[in-house]
């Protein structure tokens, strides 16, 4: 009686823990949403801030953005899968591999604003690339290279060895079975990690105040030269993104509708990342299903 009534007790705990995270997130995003979904407009997503007058949009920010989020994920993906497919295939239990899961794990718990101070320090003033779009990708690669590279082994060593074993005993390759078994068979877990990622990348503003600036050209969008200086392709240009924009007119609040603007910003932000994790998982479904013909 004393361990069904340990269950229950356990059972009711475990539903009330669950129910109160659930509740904080929707409160969390309805009011957000409930602050914000009025100022949005099309207008409001796509023109220019107009600097010290009201009724300016978010356009250039939110190109910045996503711009920013796929130059970082065309770095950090494939840094991430070779990395994690060698620390669970290829790297032998010793003192170099315990030191570099130590490292992996002291970077990954570093603070954004440290990142910054160091992409700032290294990529803008020793590089030469002052504040740019890659600049900021750069620092935010090394911001999320420890979670996905610890995601990627883990998501990797998580499949059952019989299907590794099963693959070998074929006569295939390690590559081709790494590449044709285990890959597709770890695929979940290894786009959760790619969405946390993305999403640490959306909402990141402590680091690219050092490395992607806090201001923007005048961007002609008809102009796709990614070497002319008012091009949004151009990688080396300075790029204010959603995050950073949210957080400067708060703080210098030289605009009057700031409470609009940085309402409107906060749930565009929240409703891309929303779209963007719905969107990446039902994608990567999609991929796994034809990579495993399940």
């Amino acid at each position: 009686m004393k361990a069904k009534i340990a269950d229950r007790v356990a059972t009711v705990v475990f539903y009330i823990i669950a129910l109160l995270l659930v509740l904080l997130l929707a409160g969390l995003l309805g009011y957000i949403l409930l602050k914000g979904l009025s100022h949005i407009s099309w207008h409001f997503i796509t023109s220019p801030p107009e600097s010290f007058q009201a009724g300016g949009g978010i356009g250039p920010q939110l190109f910045n953005s996503l711009y920013l989020l796929v130059l970082t994920m065309l770095i950090s993906v494939p840094l991430s899968l070779g990395a994690g497919i060698y620390m669970a295939e290829y790297a032998k239990k010793n003192i170099w591999t315990n030191i570099l899961r130590t490292v992996i794990e002291v970077l990954s718990s570093l603070p954004s604003i440290v990142v910054g101070l160091f992409g700032f320090l290294f990529f803008v003033i020793s590089m030469g690339w002052g504040f740019s779009i890659l600049s900021g990708a750069l620092a935010l690669t090394l911001f999320n290279l420890p979670l996905m590279v610890r995601v990627v082994e883990d998501s990797i060593r998580g499949v059952p060895s019989s299907q590794r074993e099963a693959g070998l005993a074929l006569g295939v390759s390690k590559w081709e079975t790494i590449k044709h078994v285990l890959l597709p068979a770890a695929l979940p877990g290894i786009i959760t990690g790619i969405i946390l990622a993305s999403g640490r990348v959306f909402g990141e503003a402590a680091a690219l105040i050092y490395t992607a600036g806090m201001s923007s050209p005048n961007l002609d969008f008809t102009n796709w030269n990614p070497f002319s200086p008012t091009s949004p392709l151009n990688p080396l240009r300075p790029a204010e993104t959603l995050a950073v924009h949210i957080w400067k007119v708060n703080g210098e609040a030289v605009i009057p509708d700031v409470n609009a603007v940085s309402s409107g910003a906060s749930a565009v932000l929240v409703l891309f990342i929303l779209v963007f994790n719905v969107s990446a998982r039902w994608i990567g479904k999609r991929i796994y299903r034809r990579m495993t013909s399940s």
